[in-house]
């Protein structure tokens, strides 16, 4: 089973501007815990245990999220707050490893993905994550992205997760050919081409891709081999589609529910889902709903 995992953390995060100014967007809330810590525990929760943060050297906050800060669990300790001791200990279990990495220029989703190359070796397989989404997994027993990953372990085929949106929607995402047939949930197919934006009328399926992948370590040869596109960047998308003609790559369909947090309404409707059902303050939370939908 794949047990490291890729996160992309470098960039500016332009669509959350101005949020994301002078806080990595990554490190944005969602109720009480930033939307990276929300990532890395799905990650966990499907059996990864090396997590590679691909950063930038304005990102440090989330290094020092994921680190120990000795002095504030000595005061919390010293003040009697076990359970928000305990909450802070927990935010990364004792066997995950937290790596760091640099991406020295802002050259491609790619070339962020090639800097974990040293880290995670050309011989064995591993995920990336892209932190913008969260895939809520509420309801289900395993998580899609231990789903995926059984799937990438028992075809030995590279994996890509999608989603499916509304057919109208298509023009926003990469949408994948599949060649007709759609993989019922939790299932996957291979893949004949993924096209970037298309025209609605165009769009060869409504399954979109959400920036979760399972891949073998040969990707890091051909992320190395691949000539940078527009603005000089590395594509991934561009390095799968190698990968594609030569191995094959399936589409694995996602059974739980996507909140992009890189666009603010997206943003907003993850703190409504997770707020509802927050444990301390899910109670408090759906009244105010109630409040102000009433007052509406």
């Amino acid at each position: 089973m794949i047990k490291k995992a890729v996160l992309p953390v470098a960039g500016f995060g332009t669509r959350c501007l101005p949020a994301s100014k002078a806080i990595p967007k990554e490190m944005i809330t969602i109720v009480d815990r930033p939307v990276i810590q929300y990532v890395v525990e799905e990650a966990v929760a499907a059996g990864i245990r090396d997590i590679v943060l691909v950063t930038h050297g304005s990102k440090s906050a989330i290094e020092n999220h994921f680190d120990k800060h000795f002095e504030l669990e000595a005061s919390l300790e010293a003040k009697g707050k076990h359970e928000l001791l305990a909450e802070l200990r927990s935010i990364v279990p004792e066997d995950v490893n937290i790596i760091s990495v640099r991406q020295p220029e802002p050259l491609g989703l790619g070339h962020a993905v090639l800097c974990a190359r040293p880290v995670v070796g050309d011989d064995e397989p591993f995920a990336v994550l892209l932190p913008d989404v969260l895939v809520d997994a509420e309801g289900l027993e395993r998580n899609d992205l231990a789903c995926m990953l059984g799937a990438f372990d028992a075809s030995g085929r590279a994996q890509l997760m999608v989603e499916e949106v509304p057919r109208e929607l298509t023009y926003k995402y990469g949408i994948v050919d599949t060649g007709g047939e759609t993989p019922a949930p939790g299932e996957s197919h291979p893949l004949a081409g993924v096209v970037e934006k298309p025209p609605v009328e165009e769009a060869p399926s409504n399954l979109a891709v959400i920036g979760r992948y399972a891949l073998p370590g040969s990707i890091f040869q051909l992320l190395a081999e691949t000539a940078p596109g527009a603005g000089g960047e590395i594509q991934l998308t561009d390095a799968i589609e190698t990968l594609r003609q030569r191995e094959g790559v399936d589409a694995f369909r996602m059974r739980g529910k996507t909140y992009d947090c890189g666009h603010q309404l997206g943003y907003l409707e993850a703190i409504l889902a997770y707020g509802r059902r927050h444990a301390r303050y899910g109670e408090g939370f759906r009244e105010l709903l109630t409040r102000y939908a009433d007052e509406a």
